[in-house]
C-alpha cells in the first residue's frame, strides 16, 4: 500500500462495497475505489462465477493504477432454501387460503395453490404451528401439517410471490449445513483468484467455519474466513463462532427473518461487542442505504443506522444492492464516507484498563495493550507497526482509539486484509535487512515525507526483536519527531 492509500480525512471505519452491473464500467470501480472503497465483495450467489472473476481482476488492476490495496471478498451463496419458480412467474396469495410447497425433484412448475422448494429434506424440520417467511418475511404461511413430499400451509397475509424467492423458518431450526457442494467448488474458483476474505454463509457453529477452513487450506488458501451471522442458530453459539472465525458479518437481513426486526438492534450492539473483545474484525451489514438504489440522497433513518453502527464499533460497514445494482453507486459510497466520518467524532472511547484481561499469554498481546495504555495517557500522535501478518495491527485496532495505526508490511496479502480493520492505515514498507531502530527511522520518516507526522509528534512503535518473524512483536518504543524529520528515542520497553 502507497502513501496515497491515508485517507485525506482520517476516515477510521472502513467501507465494504458490493461489485455488480452497475459497477463494471471501468471509470465507475476506479470513482468507488477512489471514493473509499477498502474492500469490495463479490457475491457468487449472482451470476456465473467467470464474471465474479473478471470483476476481480478489474480490481487488482484498477487499484494498482491509483496506488492502493483494496481487499477482495468472497462472499458464497451457502444454503439459501428457495423457492422455484410459477408458471406466469409470480402469483397472487389470499390470507386464510391453502398453499402447499413440495420438496420433489419432479414437481411442476407452481400456480396460486402450490410452488416447489430447492431443499427436499424440509418436510423433516417442520411441524404443524411453525411459520414460515418468505420473500424476506414479506409472505408469511402457517404449516398445518406434512404429508410426504408436501407442507400444507396457510396464506397468514395478503401479497405476491415470484419465482425463486427466499424461505426462512421463524425462529430458525432447519437441519441444513452450511457449506454446500456449490460453496466446495467455489472455494476453489476463490483460491484461484487469490482472494483475501471468503464470507461463509448461514454458518450455524464452529464446526462449519472449522469445515471451511479445511477446505480453503486443502486449496492452499490463506484467506481470512468471514463468518456471516444470518441464523437463529448461530446466536445460540456465537462465541464458539467467532473464536473459529477471523472476521465475522452482523447480516442483518435473513437474521431479521429469523429472529425478527424488533430483535436485530440489540444483537447488532451484542455480536459488535462480542467481536472486539475476542479480538476479532467486524462488518455491519444488509440495506444501510437501501433507499439509494434509486434516490441521490439516504434517509435520515438510514444516516443514523450507518452512524449507530460506527458508534457502537462496527469495523466496516457495507454496501450491497446501493452500489451493485443501483443508480448511485459512486454518490452511496461518497455518503457512507461521510457518514462514518462524522459519527466518528461522537464515537466515545471506553477503554477500560481495569478491565482488561489479565495474565496475558503472549508478549503481542501485552504490547499492544500497553501501547494503547500509553495513547490514553501522554498525548500520542500516531502509533507504528511493523507486523508481518497483520496480527500486531489487529490486536492493536481492537483497542478502539482516535489514534491512527499506521500498520507497516511488505507482504501485498496482510496489507489487503489490514485494510478491513477500523483505525488501522496500511503502509508498503520492506524492513528486510533492518534492525528495529532502523526500521523505526524509516517508517517515520515516511510518514513525515507525506505529511501525516510533524516534528514534536509522539509516536508508539512495535517491533519484534526479530524482524519478519510472525507473531514475534515484543517491543515497544516511545519516539518524537525531531526539527529534522527523524525519530528520536524517548524510551523503551
Amino acid at each position: 500500500m502507497t502513501l496515497q492509500n491515508a485517507p485525506t480525512a482520517q476516515r477510521h471505519t472502513r467501507i465494504v462495497a458490493t461489485l455488480g452491473p452497475a459497477t463494471d464500467p471501468p471509470d465507475v470501480l476506479e470513482a468507488i475505489l477512489r471514493a473509499g472503497v477498502d474492500v469490495v465483495r463479490l457475491n457468487f450467489s449472482h451470476g456465473d462465477p467467470s464474471a465474479q472473476v473478471a470483476r476481480g481482476e478489474a480490481v487488482r488492476t484498477v487499484a494498482a493504477k491509483i496506488g492502493r490495496e483494496v481487499g477482495i471478498l468472497a462472499d458464497l451463496p451457502g444454503p439459501k432454501i428457495r423457492i422455484e419458480t410459477f408458471t406466469e412467474g409470480k402469483v397472487a396469495l389470499r390470507a386464510g387460503h391453502r398453499f402447499d410447497l413440495v420438496a420433489s425433484l419432479d414437481a411442476v412448475a407452481g400456480d396460486a395453490t402450490q410452488v416447489a422448494v430447492s431443499y427436499l429434506e424440509l418436510p423433516g424440520d417442520l411441524n404443524p404451528g411453525d411459520v414460515l417467511l418468505l420473500d424476506d418475511g414479506l409472505m408469511q404461511l402457517k404449516v398445518e401439517s406434512v404429508e410426504g413430499e408436501r407442507i400444507v400451509t396457510t396464506v397468514l397475509n395478503d401479497g405476491v410471490l415470484s419465482n425463486r424467492k427466499g424461505l426462512n423458518k421463524q425462529g430458525g431450526g432447519l437441519s441444513l449445513g452450511a457449506i454446500t457442494e456449490r460453496d466446495r467448488e467455489l472455494i476453489a474458483v476463490a483460491a484461484g483468484m487469490g482472494v483475501d476474505f471468503i464470507a461463509i454463509s448461514f454458518c450455524r457453529n464452529a464446526q462449519d467455519m472449522h469445515e471451511a477452513r479445511r477446505i480453503a487450506r486443502a486449496h492452499d488458501c490463506r484467506a481470512a474466513l468471514v463468518a456471516k451471522i444470518e441464523r437463529a442458530e448461530a446466536i445460540d453459539h456465537l462465541a464458539e463462532i467467532i473464536d473459529a472465525s477471523d472476521v465475522v458479518m452482523v447480516a442483518r437481513g435473513d437474521l431479521g427473518v429469523e429472529v425478527g426486526d424488533a430483535e436485530l438492534p440489540g444483537l447488532q450492539k451484542k455480536i459488535i461487542r462480542e467481536a472486539v473483545v475476542r479480538n476479532k474484525v467486524v462488518i455491519t451489514a444488509t440495506q444501510m442505504l437501501q433507499s439509494m438504489v434509486d434516490s441521490p440522497m439516504p434517509t435520515r433513518a438510514e444516516v443514523l443506522d450507518v452512524a449507530n453502527a460506527v458508534i457502537d464499533g462496527t469495523d466496516a460497514v457495507m454496501l450491497s444492492q446501493e452500489s451493485a445494482a443501483g443508480n448511485w453507486p459512486v454518490r452511496a459510497v461518497e455518503t457512507m464516507a461521510r457518514i462514518c466520518r462524522t459519527a466518528e467524532r461522537q464515537f466515545i472511547v471506553d477503554n477500560d484498563f481495569e478491565k482488561a484481561q489479565r495474565g496475558l499469554e503472549r508478549a503481542d498481546h501485552a504490547i499492544a495493550m500497553a501501547t494503547m495504555f500509553l495513547c490514553e495517557h501522554i498525548g500520542i500522535r500516531a502509533v507504528v507497526a511493523m507486523t508481518e501478518s497483520g496480527g500486531t495491527a489487529r490486536y492493536l485496532s481492537r483497542f478502539r482509539s482516535s489514534v491512527p495505526i499506521y500498520a507497516f508490511s511488505h507482504h501485498a496479502g496482510a496489507r489487503r486484509r489490514m485494510a478491513l480493520m477500523r483505525d488501522v492505515f496500511p503502509m508498503d514498507y520492506d524492513s528486510r535487512g533492518q534492525g528495529p531502530r532502523e526500521a523505526a527511522r524509516g517508517s517515520v520518516r515516511k510518514l513525515v515525507e507525506a505529511g501525516w507526522l510533524v516534528p514534536g509528534d509522539r509516536v508508539v512503535f512495535t517491533s519484534g526483536e526479530h524482524m519478519q518473524t510472525r507473531g514475534a512483536t515484543n517491543t515497544l518504543r516511545l519516539l518524537q519527531v525531531g526539527d529534522s524529520g527523524e525519530a528520536e528515542g524517548l524510551g523503551e520497553l
